[in-house]
């Protein structure tokens, strides 16, 4: 298992902690990792090209490369991933939502924040 990174699109200015979450075909950057921590560096560097606040969605998937990845995992992407939501001071809040929660509802316990 690795774990694949799609950059989520802030589309609402009117509600600035709303992203759609695209497919992996779709994201303007994905990424495929061996290890959870590996994805960190990654929103870094995107933060730094591509702006401050961003959000992307992470999951695990069975994929050995990121030009072929399978059928499956394409169509089975959605917002029930890891949410990755950067933040002031280098922070970076991850949300799980997983367990089919729904994304308006605050699951308990499932919230971290990590300095990248």
């Amino acid at each position: 298992m690795r774990w694949l990174m799609t950059l989520g699109e802030r589309t609402r200015p009117d509600v600035p902690t709303f992203a759609e979450c695209p497919g992996p075909m779709n994201a303007r950057a994905v990424a495929l990792v061996d290890d959870f921590g590996q994805l960190f560096p990654i929103l870094r560097e995107w933060r730094r090209s591509l702006g401050s606040e961003l959000t992307a969605y992470a999951g695990q998937v069975e994929a050995d490369d990121i030009e072929n990845l399978p059928p499956a995992v394409i169509e089975d992407w959605g917002p029930d991933q890891l949410r990755l939501d950067t933040m002031p001071g280098g922070y970076v809040k991850v949300s799980d939502y997983r367990d089919d929660q729904a994304l308006t509802a605050l699951p308990s316990g499932a919230h971290m924040l990590m300095r990248s």
